[in-house]
């Protein structure tokens, strides 16, 4: 597994608990964010597939460091994990921040 991989998955797997088991803002389970991640996802995906397309790319990665999967326009998997993990990231703090100065 190449460092960009796991790097992503570690992402993801810290985020995740540290939502779950220590903030527990409950994001998980509301509309707002699965819909926020859509919108995420709906401008991620044409900006990235500009900027890694294999026929011109902007963005080159070593390709040791990753799995070589690439989803909708040459985007590297790997970016949809980090995505995820810094939207999340973004959003639980904002929420449990949020929560705790209206304490």
């Amino acid at each position: 597994m190449g460092i960009y991989t796991a790097t992503a998955l570690a992402s993801v797997v810290l985020v995740v608990a540290a939502e779950l088991l220590w903030w527990r803002t409950g994001i998980f389970t509301t509309v707002r964010y699965w819909i926020a991640m859509v919108i995420v996802l709906g401008f991620q995906v044409p900006v990235d597939g500009w900027l890694t397309k294999l026929s011109d790319p902007i963005v080159i990665y070593a390709e040791s460091d990753m799995t070589g999967v690439r989803a909708p326009w040459d985007i590297p998997v790997e970016d949809f994990a980090f995505g995820f993990g810094m939207v999340t990231l973004a959003m639980a703090l904002w929420v449990r921040n949020g929560r705790r100065d209206a304490s």
